[in-house]
Parts: structure tokens; C-alpha cells; sequence
């Protein structure tokens, strides 16, 4: 589950991983038949710096689109790759259930992210980059998109589920 709508001053927007019984309100986009996998790719820094990139503005705050997802080029990743995007897509949701009294808005505030929370979105961080072959270290955000903009551009969009 993806807010249609999010601060600029997050690193990362605050997506859910709901079960199939949560009814969506309007004001969030949802990713049907989600994984570990795509929740993991989802929340790290490529996408962010993507949809950074992409989505429209409300303001100054984050528009997200369908067209941030449906355009979005996702990784090939090996099996390994993908078991340590799962894992570490996993422990996004273990650090977020250690503060079960917090909403998304909450943790996601960049002064008061919760350093468990920090520190696995930093795990999966890593775990995409790989997947992608991005390197770890000096990659910078414009780096990051213009790899991204020549993936599109050589192979156009693989989607990975829809986005309604």
C-alpha cells in the first residue's frame, strides 16, 4: 500500500505491507499480489530516488503515481539476491512491529526514526543496490537515476504486478 501522498521530508515514503483483508481508502495506491521481494524494492533508496525523480508534487510533498510504479525498472536479481532482499524487507517489518503504538507517519519522521528501523532500511538498501549491481559506496542519488533512466530506456518497462 503506497500514499498517494507523502512529506518531502522523509528519506523514505512510509509504504504498508497489509494483508489481503485491508480495505485501501483513497488516498493510497496498492500494489496487487505484493511480495517480500517487490515491498523490498519498493522501499529502498533506488526506488526512492526514482520516484523522487518521477512523481509529481502536491506542493512540495511526494505525488505518487501509477506511473512511478508501472515505469519504475526493476532488477533481475539471482535467487541469493532475492532471499537477501526478502530477509531484509522482513526485518523492515520486525523493526517497525517493535513500536506497535507508532504509526507509519511516525516512524518515518526523519529526526525521530527509530535506529532499528534506520538501520534495516540501510540492510535492504544494500540488498538492491547488489540486485541492481549498483556499487555500495559513492553512488550518488543522480548517479542512481540516470543508471535507472538507461535501464528503461534499453529495455523498457518489466512490470512486476500492477498498481491500481
Amino acid at each position: 500500500m503506497v500514499p498517494e501522498t507523502s512529506s518531502s521530508n522523509r528519506r523514505y515514503v512510509p509504504i504498508g505491507f497489509m494483508s489481503k483483508d485491508v480495505i485501501a481508502s483513497n488516498s493510497t495506491l496498492v500494489a496487487t499480489n505484493a511480495t517480500l521481494y517487490m515491498f523490498g524494492i519498493l522501499t529502498s533508496n533506488v526506488h526512492m530516488a526514482w520516484m523522487r525523480t518521477i512523481c509529481g508534487r502536491l506542493k512540495s510533498d511526494y505525488r505518487y503515481s501509477p506511473a512511478v510504479y508501472n515505469n519504475f525498472p526493476w532488477p533481475t536479481p539471482t535467487a541469493e539476491q532475492r532471499a537477501r532482499i526478502e530477509q531484509a524487507a522482513q526485518a523492515i517489518l520486525d523493526a517497525r512491529a517493535l513500536y506497535p503504538d507508532s504509526s507509519l507517519a511516525d516512524l518515518y519522521d526523519n529526526l525521530t526514526m527509530p535506529p532499528e528501523l534506520r538501520t534495516a532500511h540501510q540492510h535492504n538498501d544494500r540488498a538492491v543496490m547488489d540486485a541492481y549491481g549498483f556499487p555500495k559506496k559513492g553512488m550518488t542519488e543522480s548517479a542512481c537515476v540516470a543508471e535507472l533512466m538507461r535501464m528503461y530506456q534499453q529495455q523498457g518497462q518489466r512490470p512486476c504486478g500492477a498498481l491500481v
